[in-house]
């Protein structure tokens, strides 16, 4: 096989850590440590070291999952929750944050804070809706006295308020409680709903786990209000623990633009996502939604579980998507947490990021998504520098001059000559690239490669975080097939 070979990407690295544990009986997520839940920073002695340019984070505290982003009246808004009071997890609230355009954020008062019995010791994730002739609607996870997960909703006090600075929380919550036959320490994370047409309801779906089996249980309602199980599950999987935050969503096939959420046309997919609290990732199939029977129906191409394909092979979690209609893209958010310890967040004052908000969009394979940050992103850049018809031979290494700033957008474009001597693709990684990765690695030669950046790295090159790609042979398509690559590990 002979051909050209052009790579162009955009690198934006984070490094994450997370752990687990169970609160009061409540299968969750995060470590707690009460002693350190309400220990307060001042904005005055928060530690500016290491805190992002381009990433989404508050000026102090603890930031964990996003939660119900959508666009109104042409402002962003973005949720996500935070600790008000400390570094560490705790004291929970539905933050909120409004932008005209996805980088620039200026921070409202919560959305949504403990404060009645239906969610009095915990407003935990879910999503928002945009419901005709009602508004935006947030159907969000809250924790009862005896710490039961129910499912609430709430509304904005104001529609004709752009910001939406106020939210109301019905009495007639909660809309959804756990039955007989589900884990009432382990359902939560509402998603977003979707309208069916053609019977006139409204569905959505909550995470939860039954004997190790991973589930996500379907709610129907005509109002929004009274919302019934649906006979089964819209899907569900053996061995694969909790299905925190689920996602699910239509892509289309052949074009590059996204779809709202209740979207049911031809030439379509859905996604199927759920973040893993057995694995601490995101993962996701592409199938086939049946609305006559409410079922999801994965393609089979890759495997439907922790060994499945990836949303990012980065320390990623907890991440949602929304139907941006101002540009008819779907714009996926996702939360990275520190690798510092509870006593150096505290230190510090501050702990985890949103990643960089990515559009999301079906490969032309049809048997995955391809993201790319939002174009907004090209807005923070500052000094260009540029390097044009560099020859780098195998083993060399070039450094780029003029590069001053600790963080750095790069857009580099690699010409091969030849793919003649690539290597033959191993089948049994298929659906396992960062296991082939690992075991390539940056250092072992290949027949094309591996070639790429070299960032992160001290003055004498001691130390280092190579991004690269590795090129391969696949026979099975009779095409190359490019890994991208990085040493670093979480």
């Amino acid at each position: 096989m002979s051909a050209s070979k052009i790579v162009s990407v955009l690198l934006l690295l984070v490094l994450i850590n997370i752990s687990s544990n169970n609160i009061n009986g409540v299968n969750a997520f995060h470590k707690v440590i009460r002693k350190m839940q309400s220990k307060s920073t001042s904005l005055e002695v928060v530690s500016h070291l290491h805190r992002t340019g381009f990433h989404f984070q508050p000026p102090r505290h603890w930031i964990n999952d996003p939660n119900g982003p959508m666009v109104y009246k042409g402002v962003y808004h973005f949720f996500y929750q935070y600790n008000p009071k400390g570094a560490v997890w705790g004291n929970i609230v539905w933050a909120h944050s409004v932008s005209k355009d996805l980088i620039n954020w200026e921070a409202l008062e919560p959305a949504i804070y403990p404060s009645r019995w239906f969610d009095i010791n915990g407003t935990w994730s879910g999503s928002a809706t945009n419901v005709p002739g009602k508004g935006p609607v947030i159907l969000y996870t809250g924790i009862t006295k005896n710490h039961t997960q129910i499912q609430n909703y709430a509304i904005p006090q104001d529609l004709s308020d752009p910001y939406l600075k106020k939210w109301i929380k019905p009495d007639d919550n909660p809309i959804v409680r756990p039955d007989h036959g589900e884990n009432g320490s382990a359902f939560r994370d509402p998603t977003t709903a979707w309208f069916n047409k053609k019977d006139g309801y409204w569905r959505m779906l909550v995470g939860s786990e039954k004997k190790r089996r991973g589930v996500a249980y379907m709610y129907k309602s005509r109002d929004f209000k009274k919302w019934v199980k649906t006979r089964r599950p819209i899907h569900s999987r053996k061995g694969t623990g909790m299905w925190e935050c689920p996602d699910f969503f239509p892509v289309s096939i052949g074009k590059k633009t996204g779809l709202d959420t209740s979207y049911d046309g031809p030439n379509t997919k859905h996604v199927m996502k759920v973040s893993l609290d057995f694995t601490r990732y995101d993962y996701y199939t592409l199938g086939k939604y049946d609305t006559k029977k409410d079922c999801y129906k994965p393609d089979g191409t890759t495997p439907d579980g922790w060994d499945g394909l990836r949303l990012d092979y980065g320390n990623f979690y907890a991440s949602k998507t929304f139907f941006d209609d101002t540009k008819n893209r779907r714009i996926l958010w996702g939360w990275a947490n520190e690798s510092d310890s509870a006593v150096e967040d505290t230190l510090k004052g501050w702990a985890g990021v949103q990643l960089i908000p990515r559009t999301v969009l079906l490969d032309s394979s049809g048997k995955q998504l391809v993201f790319w940050p939002i174009e907004e992103i090209e807005s923070l850049r500052g000094k260009n520098v540029q390097m044009n018809n560099q020859k780098i031979e195998m083993g060399q290494r070039f450094e780029v001059q003029g590069i001053t700033p600790a963080q750095v957008d790069v857009d580099v474009t690699f010409n091969v000559g030849s793919l003649d001597k690539a290597e033959t693709f191993d089948a049994s990684f298929a659906t396992k690239p960062l296991d082939l990765c690992n075991l390539k690695g940056s250092n072992v030669t290949g027949g094309v490669g591996p070639f790429g950046l070299i960032t992160l790295a001290t003055s004498d090159l001691q130390e280092y975080t190579p991004v690269f790609f590795r090129v391969f042979k696949d026979a099975t398509i009779n095409k190359p097939k490019v890994l991208m690559c990085s040493d670093a590990k979480p």
